[in-house]
């Protein structure tokens, strides 16, 4: 079969385990990206921490004074579990193995790859634009649970506007210029950076609404931020 596109998934750990894992949500998104497979498309998705990140590093905080290093490995063994979760689910389609370091070619015919964090001072996100550099890939969807960025805050702003498109100027200048483990983002800076420098599309939209997703990869009207 003629392989249509590569697509990176950043998918966050706050839609694989908001509170206990999501399993309507798993049976659902991995019954899609099986589909889009039959049709060609092959994915790599890389896994957030989410909030069961946080929960660990508010707690060692409680016991310890962690290191920055000590929190970004913690928070990498999160977003790892959350990866052997889903690339089990998606049983023989998937690579055998979870990706620790994106940027090494994984020579395989399984048309789904599956990775998590990498290594201190690096994002899920970060890992999801290394790896689509590695396979030649030029979109990554970021599937979080809002369904647009915004401007500012709408949690503390109603005058918060939602940001439909933007160019990666623009886009970057509601960012932190730097990324610290735990922080909850829209992306991380740092990756929004190097998706810069490789002309990357980064589609920001709300990962539980699975029609919506569909709707993008069939090149229909969609929900979402888009950012190149």
């Amino acid at each position: 079969m003629e392989i249509k596109e590569y697509i990176v998934i950043s998918l966050g750990g706050s839609i694989v385990a908001p509170d206990q894992i999501d399993t309507i949500f798993l049976k659902s998104f991995t019954s899609l990206i099986k589909d889009y497979v039959a049709r060609g498309f092959r994915f790599v998705i890389i896994t957030g921490g989410g909030k069961t990140c946080r929960n660990y590093n508010n707690s060692l905080k409680q016991i310890v004074d962690p290191s920055m290093e000590d929190l970004d490995w913690l928070g990498i063994a999160a977003t790892r579990l959350n990866a052997e979760l889903v690339r089990i689910c998606f049983g023989n389609l998937a690579y055998e193995k979870i990706i620790l370091n994106p940027d090494l070619i994984i020579q395989t015919e399984k048309p789904i790859l599956v990775g998590g964090g990498w290594k201190p001072g690096n994002s899920s996100d970060l890992a999801a634009v290394h790896i689509a550099k590695s396979i030649g890939a030029k979109k990554i969807i970021n599937l979080s649970n809002i369904d647009y960025v915004y401007n500012k805050d709408p949690r503390e702003y109603k005058d918060a506007i939602p940001i439909i498109k933007s160019s990666w100027v623009d886009f970057r200048n509601i960012l932190p210029s730097d990324w610290n483990p735990g922080l909850n983002l829209p992306f991380d800076p740092i990756a929004a950076r190097e998706a810069e420098a490789n002309s990357f599309e980064v589609v920001i939209m709300n990962g539980k609404n699975i029609e919506n997703l569909k709707n993008y990869l069939d090149n229909k009207d969609f929900i979402g931020t888009t950012v190149k």
